[in-house]
């Protein structure tokens, strides 16, 4: 049985890095295949799986500081409250708006789950594009709309499979990995300024949050992803010049996409390599 092979995650999470797939096989194909991949923030585990695919002999550090592991164990009830949802708004067209009506039975009805709901998921079915909520609380202040997928989530069983799945702050990670003589950091923090209920604990992505993140990128290997919208790479450059401080991205290769947020705005993603390996 030919083994699947992942270029989205199974289930949403904002910021997974699935536009940059290609652009992140192709650096990993270039390279000699490091003895530990550490994701320091491992978010949906996309960058992970896509390690340990590349390169098996490897060990693979997916730090699930989110418990995406639990929503995929969790993908059988989840799919069961959906079709239970689809039942409700049959009447509702794709994509329109759910009336209040409609949406307190919505309410009512997961009000009434045991145990652990997927938010994130029921979140992306039926609130408007890019809307998130955690709560029955946080869903009860949204405006629902028929965004409900016509079929069930594929189970994802194997997701996981070859990884080492910790839960752990990102600083106590990488200093336990830190001095490893063979190491490669994934980087994908949050984006600046960008609400990020998703992670753990936190509400927003500050500058010095931010800034914090840099200090994991000295002296070592790495794959970091940021965006033009943080000018994180320009302020470095300016740190570097002006007073002679320290830029970590100063022999580091940069590749760019640029990502459309509606037909009159867009913003560049990056992703910057500092991993001199390479395959001759």
């Amino acid at each position: 049985m030919t083994k699947k092979r992942y270029t989205a995650a199974p289930l949403p999470f904002q910021g997974q890095k699935r536009n940059f797939v290609k652009q992140f096989k192709e650096e990993l194909s270039k390279r000699k295949p490091p003895t530990v991949y550490v994701d320091l923030f491992g978010g949906s585990g996309l960058l992970s799986r896509i390690a340990k695919d590349a390169h098996p002999e490897s060990t693979v550090i997916y730090n699930d500081y989110d418990d995406f592991r639990q929503r995929l164990e969790t993908i059988p009830k989840t799919n069961k409250l959906l079709q239970d949802l689809r039942v409700l708004i049959a009447d509702i067209p794709y994509k329109k708006k759910i009336n209040e009506v409609v949406k307190n039975k919505i309410i009512t009805h997961i009000a009434q789950e045991k145990g652990y709901v997927d938010y994130i998921t029921l979140s992306t079915n039926l609130l408007f594009n890019m809307r998130y909520a955690f709560s029955i609380e946080g869903l009860k202040k949204e405006g629902f709309y028929n965004r409900l997928r016509k079929s069930d989530i594929p189970t994802s069983n194997d997701y996981l499979n070859g990884l080492e799945v910790v839960k752990m702050d990102y600083k106590e990670l990488f200093y336990k990995y830190k001095q490893h003589k063979n190491v490669v950091f994934l980087v994908d923090p949050p984006y600046l300024t960008t609400e990020i209920g998703m992670y753990n604990n936190m509400k927003y992505w500050k500058l010095r949050d931010y800034l914090e993140v840099l200090k994991v990128l000295i002296d070592q290997k790495y794959i970091y992803f940021t965006s033009n919208k943080s000018n994180i790479v320009e302020l470095c450059e300016w740190i570097e010049t002006n007073t002679g401080g320290m830029n970590p991205f100063d022999n580091a290769t940069i590749t760019t996409r640029e990502t459309s947020l509606n037909y009159q705005s867009s913003y560049i993603d990056m992703m910057i390599v500092n991993w001199t390996e390479t395959i001759t």
